[in-house]
């Protein structure tokens, strides 16, 4: 295939996987007759060995886990189990769990022709889901033998009404559970569905029920572990695939380099270009497609500049979270009736969802994890025909580590899915669910490891009241449906249209931080709209059609402080530390970057900053003081001391970041890796100790930064071995994360981890751009004297703590602490208050240039006058206590009156 602009030489690396014969099994002895004459209808002569062996694990009453390749009949492995037991007793039920609605619908549809064939008096199944019209639900809850649904339905509905509408028979003859696409369980998505696990489990145990797992997975490294985290059972596992596959060609595609009239390399044309360029050819020449892309964000770009290209744009359409399901079931209609020739997706389509005979993939960009690699790949030629996929290598240390290395890729295991069952958070939430749905007993210390901390902390809320030794449920009516299965934090957002109210998509509060702040362009199916408000409050963004050639990405920065620290060893040069995190997340500017070239035209400041606070788990090293006094020796802050150039610390960051992704199964958003503030301590070296940092970006921790402790030797290797390989001359933005950074130094710090070696004779010279900066009105150093000048500008545009500070009587600055003196403690106290003193922190930096690391106080007046103020206000407060005792009163005295005008009535 010619690239229209670029040329086959793009192509930088060809591997063609042949033909695989298909091995076969003969019909296990203890399969059903009736099966064995319905396979033969269906031209199913013999079962592939795998298929053979689940079937005959599953009949040793095992918990299986299955793990072949893509299209190879995973399906059949489980469904043949199950039918078998419906055949034999018709009072079997079994639930298939599916991680999305779309999947549940598609596997209810590849299941008619078995349904069809015994008929509903032998066999009956059904969705179960949100979308499930009432009569339908209710003759799924009485007849239905196989109940497809997914894990929102099972934790919201099924669970809290195990003794309602027909579930306990079901929960009673519960003889099955199947979870398919078992890989997908991960994070914080994994750590719920065990927790649900473990309430199922309960209920079956009620019910006395012991039903059996049959599980499915793409290829991973650690399938078994994963089951049993998930499940709560020992796992068999059947790995062998025994099904046959047509010739598979995988391309890899590195984008033309950006070469300067200096002569200097200025990174890659990016991948969404060559995408753009790529799908227009594929379209004319009639092959259907999916191109997958790693954000929504892309997803749009893709979508964009491929039908700015095309004549016939409606024959491409996106596809990702955010689209109603209204729309996404349109365009999987589309596609399988072929009125779309092609789909760009996020991972959403990585699931095997139906939509039609795919010859080509194009990845567009590594997707993070080889499992997510052979899933996405895997969609094409599953008709039997050959098939081709692209891998369009990003500027990023992984694509471009494939790029030196393709074996890594075509030759390695997949990763590790890591799960945390035990967050508090999540375990906490599926506690209070379970104790809705059966007292809590000292059987559940098994299920749940911390409910000897939580039920406490649940009866000091009322949620929970003692009963005979068990812990009955006191508070709400649904705990169940008060949390979201598919991340930790509570805080969602919606971002809606301003003329119509129409809610555009729906997100988590980091995600929204980063993507729907004030002047954000959000793209949705194609369309821009330009974000003009985030209430905070409601938890809405506010947005309009937006008609420039521009879109935006968020900047920031994170701040982190150790609260406990849970194991620490010494390893080679450092010291190693695992423990509880609190994390500041802070987003303060955006970058606006052109539609088809990608150029950035400038950055934009965010009027309020946007703050993030959370505990969470992390991984931390100290940094060698060789390493920490040399890279200080190169920082370059400009005059003022506004921004700071030549950091290496973000050049050891990132990669150490690219290499704990790559041994273990964690994507760009799941952890975060940075330095303490004290590495840009300008000042020289002080005896402070320097550490960096891996995180896990969600509350609570999801066990992704504990892995990372024990597999630190692997990641630090694997960083030398990126940083080492990479073929630039001396940096650039896929090794060290910036093409300024000296990647020797870089490297020299790395393996100084390891041992002690010179600091190499570095040769780079950088030419920096000029940079245009806004001043800010006022400095650290005059804040004292024009503090009045400050208040007001800060109440002319309406900031939120401009009574506050115009309340403030003095004002004092060193070089790096503002102290406030407020009238009296309470306030004193109240500003102190983490949420409140980094609010008043983002409106003094908008404000005032600070020093990086510049600290706020506020504390109370301790003069004469402040106590005699003191005193007039605990006056104040008794009067208003003597005034709500005799409003009680008073209450209580109308409630007799109104006893005793009634008492007659009876």
């Amino acid at each position: 295939m010619a690239f229209e602009k670029y040329g086959d030489d793009c192509i930088i690396y060809e591997k063609i996987i042949p033909e695989r014969t298909a091995e076969y099994a003969e019909y296990p002895e203890m399969l059903h007759q009736e099966l064995k004459i319905y396979l033969k209808e269906q031209k199913i002569e013999k079962l592939y060995v795998h298929q053979a062996e689940m079937f005959e694990l599953a009949q040793e009453k095992k918990h299986v886990v299955i793990t072949t390749s893509t299209a190879s009949g995973k399906t059949l492995s489980f469904l043949l189990p199950v039918v078998q037991a419906v055949l034999e007793n018709p009072q079997t039920r079994a639930i298939f769990v599916y991680p999305t609605k779309a999947l549940a619908a598609d596997q209810y549809r590849a299941l008619q022709p078995m349904l069809n064939y015994f008929g509903k008096s032998r066999i009956s199944a059904g969705v179960y889901d949100g979308d499930t019209p009432v009569a339908e639900r209710s003759r799924i809850r009485k007849s239905a033998n196989i109940i497809l649904t997914n894990p929102e339905m099972l934790n919201g509905s099924m669970l809290p009404n195990h003794s309602k509408y027909g579930f306990d028979f079901i929960f009673a003859n519960l003889k099955f559970v199947v979870l398919d696409e078992l890989h997908t369980y991960r994070g914080a998505f994994g750590s719920h569905m065990a927790n649900v696990c473990r309430r199922m489990d309960r209920i079956c145990r009620y019910y006395h029920g012991t039903p059996q797992f049959l599980c499915s997975s793409a290829t991973i490294a650690n399938p078994v572990e994963l089951a049993e985290k998930i499940c709560g059972k020992s796992f068999a596992c059947v790995s062998h695939d025994g099904s046959g596959a047509a010739e598979r060609r995988y391309c890899l595609v590195q984008p033309p380099k950006i070469q300067g009239k200096d002569g200097n390399y200025y990174g890659q044309e990016s991948t969404v270009a060559v995408a753009a360029q790529m799908l227009p050819r594929l379209i004319e020449e009639e092959k259907s497609f999916l191109a997958f892309t790693r954000s929504r964000r892309n997803v749009e770009i893709v979508l964009k500049e491929t039908r700015d290209r095309l004549d016939q744009a409606g024959l491409i359409s996106g596809y990702r979270g955010g689209y109603t399901p209204e729309e996404r079931k349109e365009i999987e209609r589309k596609m399988i009736a072929g009125e779309l020739l092609g789909l760009v997706s996020t991972n959403a389509l990585e699931l095997g969802i139906d939509i039609g005979q795919i010859s080509t993939t194009v990845l567009v960009g590594y997707p993070g994890t080889r499992a997510s690699f052979w899933q996405q790949t895997g969609r094409a030629g599953r008709s039997g025909k050959g098939s081709t996929s692209y891998l369009i290598l990003d500027q990023q240390p992984m694509d471009q580590y494939i790029a030196l290395e393709p074996d890594w890729l075509f030759a390695n295991s997949s990763e590790n899915a890591v799960i945390d069952p035990d967050n508090l958070l999540i375990e906490l939430a599926h506690i209070r669910a379970a104790a809705a749905e059966l007292p809590l007993s000292l059987d559940d210390m098994a299920v749940f490891p911390d409910l000897g901390e939580a039920i406490p902390v649940l009866l000091n809320m009322d949620e929970v009241r003692s009963q005979n030794g068990r812990f009955a449920w006191a508070g709400g009516e649904y705990p169940a449906g008060e949390f979201s299965m598919r991340n930790i934090d509570e805080n969602q957002y919606q971002l809606m249209a301003r003329d119509n109210g129409k809610v555009i998509t729906r997100m988590d509060e980091s995600q929204a931080f980063r993507e729907i702040y004030p002047g954000a362009v959000y793209l949705h199916d194609g369309d821009s709209w330009q974000v003009v408000e985030l209430n905070l409050e409601s938890k809405t963004g506010y947005a309009i059609p937006f008609h420039g050639n521009y879109y935006t990405v968020s900047g920031g920065e994170t701040n982190i402080a150790i609260v406990h620290e849970h194991k620490s060893q010494t390893w080679e040069r450092t010291r190693l530390q695992f423990g509880d995190l609190k994390v500041e997340d802070y987003v303060y500017m955006y970058k606006k970057l052109q539609f088809h070239n990608h150029q950035n035209l400038g950055w934009e400041q965010l009027r309020k900053p946007l703050t993030k606070e959370y505990e969470t788990e992390g991984t931390w090293i100290r940094i060698p003081d060789n390493v920490v006094r040399t890279y200080r020796g190169l920082l370059q802050p400009d005059k003022e001391g506004r921004y700071i150039r030549n950091n290496h610390f973000e050049g050891l960051c990132f990669a150490l970041k690219n290499a704990a992704q790559m041994v273990t199964m964690t994507e760009q958003e799941d952890i975060g890796v940075t330095t303490s503030l004290n590495a840009m301590e300008l000042a020289g070296f002080n005896d402070q100790e320097t550490a960096l940092y891996f995180y896990d970006r969600y509350v609570g921790g999801l066990g992704f930064s504990e892995k990372i402790y024990d597999l630190i030797p692997q990641a630090v290797q694997q960083a030398i071995r990126m940083v080492s390989g990479c073929k630039c001359k001396d940096g650039c933005v896929a090794c060290v994360g910036d093409y300024r950074l000296d990647k020797q130094i870089v490297l020299w710090g790395l393996k100084n981890l390891l041992a002690e070696e010179d600091v190499p004779n570095s040769t780079k010279v950088v030419s920096w751009a000029p940079t245009i900066w806004k001043q800010k009105p006022f400095t650290l150093k005059n804040l004292s004297e024009k503090w009045t000048e400050f208040v007001q500008n800060a109440r002319e545009n309406g900031e939120t703590f401009a009574a506050f500070f115009a309340s403030v009587r003095q004002v004092q600055v060193s070089e790096k602490t503002i102290w406030l003196t407020v009238k009296n403690q309470f306030y004193a106290d109240w500003a102190m208050a983490d949420t409140n003193l980094a609010g008043l922190k983002n409106v003094l930096d908008y404000y005032v240039e600070l020093p990086v690391g510049t600290r706020l106080t506020v504390m109370a007046d301790q003069s004469q006058k402040s106590a005699e103020i003191q005193q007039d206000r605990k006056a104040k407060q008794d009067k208003m206590l003597r005034r709500y005792e005799k409003q009680e009163n008073r209450k209580g005295q109308d409630a007799v009156k109104s006893i005793s005008a009634g008492g007659g009535s009876g």
